[in-house]
């Protein structure tokens, strides 16, 4: 979590790469501080591309319900206790290497669909993995018959010779199934439109260098650049949530999306609730259709 990214030129040779390896199939295609009403079914459903990054907070299960997600996630392979309304898809996670046990992997079969990997292995503070490490532990994931996303980096994963990057022609040559792409991005320009233009400049340079669809797990305004995280008003985390999902729902290999995150307990500037009331950006996001 909480990274900017670059954005680069990139080839399509990777792309041919991959394809010709034979790996993985695409995957298929209110104002603030009221309590809008619960979600039914039928509209929580209706919104499968979008999606939020959850843990367990006081009022979680409601929050997750009033927000009109599709589908959530924990970055764990179980829900953390989180009761999710009815046709909210919930997507579990293999965090690191340590998470790659008999136990987690079952439970992950257990509880849903598709499976994320590892998150954010180049970073010491998240999975901390060299590339030949997970490599050499994907069969594992492979071995739970799920739709499977690639490990999410925090950075560059539109890099010629980044982590992603030799991650996935290490599984082209070893013949791994990966099916689709996770992201992370986090932008610290603070101007909707132009910060949208940048998300979709580094979706669209990803999708042409691997060919694979993408989802975009992480995202928010949040500016790093100084070392100490520097947060948007909420009125321009607003705007911006109501641009980048605009974009976000008009590209066709964006699959999912999910922001981060749920709550301001740990989300700070980027959180959708406090409790169980919607901030400004809560509002715009659970708006989206």
């Amino acid at each position: 979590m909480r990274h900017t990214t670059r954005l680069a030129a990139v080839p399509l040779a990777l792309g041919a790469l991959l394809a010709a390896a034979g790996q993985g199939a695409a995957a298929p295609a209110h104002a603030p501080g009221t309590h809008p009403p619960a979600a039914t079914a039928a509209t929580a459903a209706a919104g499968t591309k979008k999606g939020v990054s959850a843990w367990q907070f006081q009022g979680v299960s409601k929050a997750l319900t009033n927000s009109r997600a599709g589908w959530f996630y924990t970055w764990s392979s179980g829900r953390l206790g989180i009761k999710a309304p009815r046709g909210v898809e919930f997507v579990p996670m293999i965090h690191d290497a340590g998470s790659v046990t008999k136990a987690e992997l079952a439970r992950a079969k257990k509880q849903g669909k598709t499976l994320l990997g590892f998150n954010e292995p180049d970073r010491g503070d998240q999975a901390n993995m060299t590339v030949n490490r997970a490599l050499d532990l994907w069969p594992r994931l492979q071995s739970t018959g799920l739709r499977l996303g690639a490990p999410s980096v925090a950075t560059g994963g539109d890099t010629p010779g980044g982590w992603l990057d030799r991650f996935m022609k290490g599984a082209a040559s070893r013949h791994y199934k990966v099916d689709f792409i996770p992201l992370h991005w986090y932008g610290g320009d603070f101007d909707a439109q132009r910060a949208t233009g940048q998300l979709r400049g580094y979706l669209a340079a990803v999708h042409n260098r691997y060919h694979k669809p993408v989802w975009l797990t992480e995202y928010a305004l949040t500016d790093f650049s100084s070392g100490t995280a520097r947060y948007p008003t909420q009125a321009q985390q607003a705007a911006f949530v109501k641009k980048s999902t605009a974009m976000l729902r008009s590209l066709p290999y964006v699959k999912r999306y999910a922001w981060f995150t749920l709550s301001t307990s740990r989300g700070d500037g980027t959180g959708l609730y406090r409790g169980t009331r919607a901030t400004k950006a809560g509002a715009a996001y659970r708006a989206v259709k």
